[in-house]
């Protein structure tokens, strides 16, 4: 009989907002190509199935982090660009569901809202959930404002060190 007592996710919203109109926010956020740049470690990105960015595809992303390679594979189950893109994100032990909701502001600026569901899978990222949230919400802080500063000012993680 397996216990259930320690199931645990954790959901939470981040938010930010970006000084580029929605046009422009979709066209850098909807791009492979770009993830690099506001995505710290990425270093390389695999095509699995389907069409990119239509919903039931699959990428690979590769990350470098210090000393750890992380494999992370994205399956987008909601694309309705501009306005919402959400996908889950699974890499070893842990799942991620993000629901990413974009808003066109009256100053031509960009409201980004992102949810996270972390799912996880064994008992070394329960603990790791259990008793380090704020490393999660940070990260996910981190990732949002490396993109506003890509976005706003074309400023690249990319060349720095993970």
């Amino acid at each position: 009989m397996r216990h259930h007592s320690f199931n645990f996710t954790m959901k939470y919203s981040s938010e930010i907002i970006v000084d580029v109109p929605l046009k422009e926010f979709i066209k850098k956020f909807d791009s492979a190509e770009n993830m690099k740049h506001w995505q710290k470690g990425l270093v390389s990105i695999e095509h699995i199935s389907g069409n990119p960015g239509m919903i039931g595809s699959k990428m690979k992303l590769n990350y470098v982090i210090g000393k750890r390679k992380i494999e992370v594979i994205e399956t987008v189950t909601h694309s309705n660009l501009p306005k919402e893109f959400h996908g889950t994100y699974s890499s070893n032990g842990i799942d991620n569901i993000q629901e990413n909701f974009f808003e066109e502001l009256p100053n031509g600026k960009t409201k980004w809202t992102s949810i996270s569901e972390f799912l996880p899978l064994n008992f070394m990222m329960r603990s790791m959930l259990w008793f380090m949230p704020k490393a999660f919400k940070k990260q996910s802080m981190k990732n949002m404002s490396d993109f506003k500063n890509f976005a706003e000012k074309g400023v690249s993680v990319a060349n720095e060190k993970a």
